[in-house]
């Protein structure tokens, strides 16, 4: 019988082959995106659960009430870790990573510069379950200047060598390799190519806990409750942050007690710090679970739709196949028998389906990758335990998708088929089904479009903020620390270049935020009326060029001295410190400012505000400081031939014989980089939206070619009435515009709402337009349009002795 069943449906599929092939092409496209999407999701999903114990480990994090709201951390200060482990026995382990870099690494002739060095405790990669391919993971880190590095990083050292033993320096310090891993898994929050002893760091440090250093990680007992682990830090910070600030800063210790409900440590599940994580300064960009449930929508939608297709498309051809099942039923068939015949077709059309999007899948793979920035490999859509759950969504998808134009077509009236008519007994309800359908194809395309216009609004917007500073034509020189006491002279000696306007040197660039100098607190002393005032605030060393080059307004007082020591105990602030600090509109010029050890800076200057990092975030507290850091050269050029220049800059620069290598960046560049995120899911909505445009009007085609078909000797008698082409195209278009019009009205307050919860994670927002809407509407309705058109046009122009003939 089933035999039997399959026979028939091939016959029937090939009898049909236009409908076929778009009922194919346009279910292999939506299980295709359906599988990529997925495989997103999974990866997404599966982040920080590597290690054999990864429920058990739990990341500490700081957060502050300030004046300006909340603020959370995903590091603490160096003494949290080993101070926690003794105060509490839940906890069985505790470890530490910060970053170091960019360095320099050298082995014999060969040097590198190195973006991704790591610094850990000694029991790190056990905890994370990382094994070691070569080396003891029990004793590899057992000394101080040992390191355990990748693979790939030995090779680029090494060759073919053996790396166990060797050494590296690194910014002139010995490193032995005492251990190689093959690398950290791509689905880790934290990666790295070497990873160095921290000890030799943390011992040198003062053991504070009131200020941001390391993520660091615990490890409960099995039977431990981090709720109540959590609850108790209080009882910390009054026992070691409070003593702390009020030593600090200068204050009382019933002033400093106040910290306790402001000073709050936290924890953070391990497997939950991709996708839940939005604090400042995390080690790599984290994931969002709110692209998670977006993108698991559009596969649940995409499916959908190429699903709609087939539906709407077997309703559409049911008239066809109304004899033939008039025919069966006279012959004996059972109602059932039918049922099994059409939904066997439909469920062998979507494994044909699967079997063609599994090809899509290979072919698109590499630009959905670089797309998703993932690594996702076709091999893992091929296991056995892929392919189990990829031909059961096929199935599954046969059912659902045939179900209902089974029960249609099973259902006909014998007596009514065979007299010619189209032997349904619920007509109304087959065209209103059919007519919903085509209206939530085009409701979910109208969303995408709207979507795709908003996202691409947000990032224009914030890519051409005001910014508070000029970030054309200004070339960053990296690396300038190598110079040494040189860095000057090379200084003095690019100004003598008429193509270079200003230079300034200066320990962070804007938009680069792990390159900035750190984050203390500071508080400005007690006013008459005995108020008080700390924040957490971002630090840069500048020189005096440093705000005329990037053409950073004073608002008041001035910048610094040309002479370091005539400023060494001054402060440059913006205006978000200033509110912070509680002084409101006043500029606070000639007021105190106490950093850490009770050190004391006088303000002498207020900046505008400028957008240091991305303007995706409120701009936050930032002091400028006279001196001290040396890494990079700011350069504020003028000149077409940015090529010669270049030449000539690194001419220079290579004649003071530094052992790094000339290297440039510019600084526009730089800031284009902080919305890659948002650029990337532009790119997503654009690809996503078009694909369900495509679907949607595959079905269209289809659904429209075969309601024309079935009204051809109507339109041969209106021309031989004289009607003409023009207003043949309008009656036939008409009927599905109209339903395109009804499905962009319901998109439109949809999309409004999903777009605008979207914008709240900006501070800085646009205002969603109302032409987007109506563009979006008209894109829509213009596609879905010239879909129509094709087969409007076509049917008008047809010969009317052809369909009246018979008549």
């Amino acid at each position: 019988m089933l035999r039997n069943y399959i026979k028939t449906a091939w016959r029937s599929l090939k009898r049909n082959k236009i409908f076929s092939f778009i009922n194919v092409f346009g279910l292999s496209v939506g299980l295709a995106c359906c599988m990529l999407i997925t495989a997103y999701v999974y990866s997404e999903l599966s982040y920080d659960r590597y290690p054999a114990e990864a429920d058990q480990i739990y990341r500490v994090g700081l957060r502050t009430i300030e004046n300006n709201g909340t603020t959370e951390y995903p590091m603490v200060d160096v003494a949290v870790a080993k101070g926690m482990k003794d105060q509490y026995p839940e906890i069985s382990q505790v470890t530490r990573i910060g970053g170091r870099g960019p360095v320099f690494v050298k082995y014999n002739e060969k040097q590198f510069k190195e973006e991704h060095l790591q610094m850990i405790d000694a029991n790190f990669l056990q905890i994370f379950s990382i094994p070691l391919i070569d080396g003891d993971i029990n004793t590899c880190m057992n000394e101080p200047q040992t390191m355990v590095i990748t693979s790939a990083f030995a090779k680029k050292y090494f060759g073919n060598q053996p790396a166990l033993g060797k050494s590296l320096l690194i910014d002139h310090d010995p490193y032995k390799v005492t251990g190689v891993i093959d690398k950290v898994p791509d689905n880790s929050h934290f990666h790295g190519d070497a990873f160095l002893n921290l000890a030799p760091f943390v011992d040198k440090r003062v053991q504070t806990w009131s200020n941001l250093g390391y993520f660091t990680y615990l490890k409960l007992n099995p039977n431990a409750s981090a709720k109540k682990l959590e609850a108790s830090f209080p009882d910390l910070v009054r026992k070691f942050v409070v003593p702390e600030i009020a030593h600090d800063m200068g204050v009382s210790m019933a002033e400093a007690g106040k910290s306790v409900n402001n000073f709050i440590f936290f924890l953070q599940p391990l497997t939950a710090i991709h996708l839940h994580s939005n604090t400042k300064y995390e080690m790599e960009p984290n994931g969002d679970i709110s692209y998670v449930y977006i993108f698991a929508a559009l596969a649940i939608f995409i499916l959908m739709l190429a699903c709609i297709n087939f539906t709407n498309l077997s309703i559409a051809s049911s008239a066809k196949r109304s004899k033939e099942v008039g025919i069966r039923k006279v012959l004996g068939s059972e109602k059932s028998g039918l049922i099994s015949q059409f939904l066997t077709e439909s469920v062998l059309l979507t494994l044909g389906a699967m079997v063609l999007g599994l090809v899509i899948v290979y072919l698109l793979l590499p630009l959905f990758n670089n797309l998703s920035l993932k690594r996702i490999e076709f091999n893992s859509f091929l296991n056995y335990k892929a392919l189990l759950v990829e031909f059961l969504l096929a199935f599954v998808v046969g059912i659902i998708a045939g179900i209902y134009p089974a029960f249609v077509l099973s259902g006909f009236n014998i007596i009514s088929v065979l007299k010619g008519g189209g032997g349904s007994n619920k007509p109304a309800t087959t065209n209103y089904l059919r007519s919903g359908l085509i209206i939530f194809q085009f409701f979910v395309s109208t969303l995408l479009i709207i979507a795709t216009f908003v996202v691409y609004q947000q990032l224009h917007y914030m890519q051409n903020k005001k910014l508070g500073y000029d970030k054309d034509q200004v070339l960053v020189l990296n690396d300038t620390y190598t110079l040494g006491t040189n860095i000057n002279a090379f200084r003095q000696q690019l100004l003598r270049n008429p193509q270079i306007l200003n230079a300034t040197i200066s320990s962070s660039v804007p938009g680069n935020t792990q390159g900035m100098d750190g984050t203390e607190i500071a508080s400005r002393e007690f006013d008459k009326n005995g108020n008080h005032a700390g924040i957490h605030t971002n630090i840069y060393h500048v020189d005096e060029t440093y705000l005329p080059t990037l053409g950073i307004k004073m608002l008041k007082g001035r910048n610094f001295y040309p002479s370091f020591s005539g400023d060494s105990m001054s402060v440059v602030v913006n205006e978000a410190m200033v509110r912070d600090l509680g002084w409101g509109n006043a500029y606070p010029i000639g007021k105190t400012i106490v950093r850490s050890a009770k050190t004391k800076y006088t303000v002498v200057g207020v900046m505008q505000d400028f957008h240091y990092a991305s303007a995706r975030q409120k701009i936050a507290p930032l002091m400028l400081l006279s001196g001290h850091s040396t890494n990079n050269i700011l350069l504020k050029i003028k000149t077409t031939n940015v090529k010669a220049l270049l030449a000539d800059i690194k001419t220079q620069y290579n004649g003071f014989k530094t052992d790094a290598p000339f290297s440039y960046s510019f600084l526009d560049e730089q800031f284009a980089s902080l919305y890659a995120s948002e650029q990337q899911t532009g790119k997503i909505f654009t690809v996503f939206a078009v694909v369900a445009l495509i679907i949607a009007c595959l079905g269209l085609f289809g659904l429209a070619a075969y309601m024309i078909r079935l009204r051809i000797k109507e339109i041969g008698i209106r021309k031989v009435l004289g009607a003409s082409t023009g207003s043949i195209t309008a009656m036939l278009s008409q009927e599905f515009l109209k339903l395109i019009v009804i499905a962009s009205l319901i998109a439109f307050p949809v999309a409004w709402f999903a777009m605008n919860k979207w914008l709240q994670d900006f501070a800085y927002r646009i205002n969603i337009q109302w032409w987007v809407f109506l563009v979006a509407g008209a894109i829509a309705l213009l596609v879905a349009g010239v879909t129509i058109s094709f087969q409007s046009v076509k049917a008008a122009l047809a010969n009317p002795v052809r369909s009246l003939r018979n008549e």
